[in-house]
C-alpha cells in the first residue's frame, strides 16, 4: 500500500500538470514580490500608509481595476505552488541520498507553508475578511512565549529564520539559484539579466528575512512579543537607520529583482 502511494506520488511529480502549476505559481509569486517592492519604494519616499506585508500587497492589488479578480488569480497561483512544493516534500528529490534528500524535502515543505500563508492573505483580501495590516506576528509570538519554554521556542524560531536568510544570501552568491533555470534561460543577454536579477533578488530577500529573524531573537532576549514582527516591521526598522530611505530603496529594488527572476523562472523552469 505504501509503495503504491509512493509510486502515485512520483507519477504526479513528473506529470505535465505539475510543471504548468509551478510555472503559473511562479508568475503569481513574482507579482507578489513586485507589489511588495513597489510598496517598499513608496515607504522609502515618505508614504507611511501602505503595509509592505504580503497582505498589504494583496490589498494594493485589490484596489486596481478588476483587482478582486487579480487577487483571486494570485491566490490560485500560490495554491498551485503549495501543491507543487507539497508533492516535492512528500516524494521529491530522489536524486539525492539520505540526509540531503530529507533536508531538501523539509525545505520544500517549508516553502509550501510560506506560499500557503500568502495564499491565505490573498483569499482573505479577496473575500473582504482581511485587511492590509501585518499585525498578527506579535500575537503569534505571544502565544509561543506563553508556552512552557516559550522564550526558548521564540529564540529557536528566530535562529531558524536568520539561518534561512543567510542561506538565501549564500544561494545568491554561490550561484546555486541558477539551477532553477534551464540552460537556455542562462544564455545570451537575457540570461545575463536573469542571473543578475537572481543575485540581487536572493540577496535582498536574505537580508530582509535575516532582519525578521533578528526581531524574533530580540523578542526572545527581552521577553517582549511586541519586539517581533514580519517583513512589514523589518522594512520599517531599515527605514529608521542612518540613510534609511536609501537603504530601503536599494532593498526594495532587490525584492523587485527577485520578482522579475520569478518571471524568468516561470519561463525557463528547471525542476
Amino acid at each position: 500500500m505504501n509503495r503504491s502511494a509512493s509510486d502515485l506520488g512520483h507519477q504526479a511529480e513528473d506529470h505535465r500538470w505539475v510543471d504548468h502549476a509551478a510555472r503559473a505559481g511562479m508568475v503569481a509569486y513574482g507579482v507578489v514580490n513586485l507589489l511588495i517592492a513597489w510598496l517598499a519604494l513608496q515607504l522609502a519616499f515618505g508614504d507611511r500608509e501602505g503595509s509592505t506585508s504580503s497582505s498589504g500587497a494583496m490589498s494594493q492589488l485589490a484596489q486596481q481595476p478588476f483587482g478582486k479578480v487579480l487577487v483571486w488569480l494570485v491566490a490560485v497561483g500560490m495554491l498551485l505552488l503549495v501543491g507543487w512544493r507539497a508533492i516535492e516534500a512528500a516524494f521529491g528529490h530522489d536524486d539525492e541520498d539520505g540526509a540531503k534528500r530529507t533536508a531538501k524535502r523539509v525545505f520544500s515543505g517549508g516553502k509550501a507553508l510560506i506560499y500557503l500563508a500568502i495564499a491565505i492573505s490573498a483569499i482573505r483580501v479577496a473575500t473582504g475578511s482581511g485587511g492590509g495590516g501585518g499585525g498578527g506576528t506579535d500575537s503569534t509570538t505571544k502565544k509561543l512565549m506563553d508556552l512552557p519554554a516559550g522564550q526558548t521556542l521564540v529564540f529557536l524560531v528566530g535562529a531558524g529564520i536568520v539561518g534561512y536568510g543567510i542561506f538565501q544570501i549564500y544561494h545568491a552568491w554561490s550561484g546555486n539559484f541558477r539551477d532553477n533555470l534551464t540552460a537556455e534561460g542562462e544564455r545570451g543577454g537575457s540570461g545575463t539579466a536573469y542571473v543578475a536579477f537572481g543575485t540581487a533578488g536572493y540577496t535582498a530577500k536574505g537580508i530582509a528575512i535575516g532582519i525578521v529573524g533578528s526581531l524574533f531573537l530580540y523578542a526572545a532576549w527581552t521577553h517582549s512579543a511586541k519586539k517581533s514582527g514580519g517583513l512589514d516591521v523589518a522594512l520599517q526598522k531599515v527605514l529608521q537607520q542612518p540613510f534609511g530611505p536609501f537603504l530601503l530603496g536599494v532593498l526594495a529594488l532587490g525584492i523587485g529583482a527577485y520578482g522579475l527572476f520569478c518571471f524568468a523562472r516561470a519561463r525557463h523552469l528547471s525542476r
